[in-house]
């Protein structure tokens, strides 16, 4: 699918987002306020707790890693007070240099498609993030809209193809009647729309670090980043991707969200098990 040419005022997100990978590590760690951990960090299960472990981390983290990545669930359930917390996470996270990336995984078609990608990549949002996560199994093409918004902001999407649970495999690993499986067709869709970009194409798919050596055949390279979820709780360990990703490795993002939260909530605790996945993946992938 043809894609607009992203306006020559905004930098695009594939550029900054190799940037931020360079200089402080291809690390992207999930803010997951999962009731578990606020529990873990003596905190309530309401927005007061919510506030206090959000701000927590965006202030321990905002000005070390590369990504930020809320799960914007785990906001939601409390209701238009929770979404007030994630605007202001977002706003911060930005200020403090981490690019943010919204794990929302929207999908839809038409003008639904179209206001999920207002709500998250429409610079006058409070909720603006520099990329999103997106589900394609509406079909490639029923993500338009969102490419179209991204790419006039200079924000960047990330396209689930092969994530990190096992059930994704009955829709993900499933041969079309083209032949080759559904996450190829993904991401060869993602390669098209990334042509021509440099350093790194704005357009990411998500391929779960526990997929397997060789992610059953599929073609990673995209053009574009990869997001690995499934490093630390999972299972997974950064030594193990460049058996997954290969010649693509070195366009791996790595996410982490457990095993860098679960240090809280001293800030001390957060930056040092950041910096230390970051040092360990930037080693495995270079």
């Amino acid at each position: 699918m043809t894609e607009p040419q992203v306006p020559a005022t905004a930098e695009p997100f594939g550029a900054r987002l190799r940037r931020a990978m360079d200089v402080r590590g291809p690390l992207c760690v999930g803010i997951d306020p999962h009731p578990s951990l606020l529990s873990a960090w003596g905190l309530d299960d309401d927005v007061a707790g919510l506030e206090r472990f959000t701000r927590t981390t965006v202030e321990a983290l905002a000005d070390r890693v590369a990504v930020l990545k809320p799960q914007s669930a785990f906001y939601e359930r409390y209701g238009s007070r929770g979404v007030a917390v994630l605007e202001r996470a977002v706003a911060e996270a930005r200020a403090g240099g981490a690019l943010v990336l919204m794990d929302a995984k929207r999908g839809d078609i038409g003008s639904t498609m179209g206001a999920y990608a207002d709500a998250f990549l429409d610079p006058a949002s409070p909720l603006f993030s520099d990329a999103l996560t997106v589900s394609p199994y509406l079909g490639f093409g029923s993500l338009r809209p969102a490419f179209e918004r991204a790419s006039a902001a200079g924000s960047g999407l990330f396209v689930l193809a092969l994530t990190s649970n096992p059930e994704g495999a009955e829709v993900q690993r499933a041969v079309t009647p083209a032949g080759g499986t559904v996450a190829s067709g993904v991401l060869r869709g993602l390669a098209a729309a990334n042509a021509g970009a440099e350093p790194m194409g704005s357009f990411g798919a998500v391929v779960g670090a526990t997929v397997g050596a060789g992610a059953a055949g599929a073609e990673l390279a995209c053009g574009g980043p990869l997001l690995a979820p499934g490093i630390g709780a999972q299972g997974a360990r950064p030594e193990d991707l460049p058996a997954v990703f290969g010649s693509a490795a070195g366009s791996v993002l790595a996410s982490v969200s457990r095993g860098v939260l679960q240090h809280g909530p001293q800030a001390s605790g957060l930056w040092a098990s950041a910096e230390r996945f970051a040092d360990e993946v930037w080693r495995a992938v270079s």
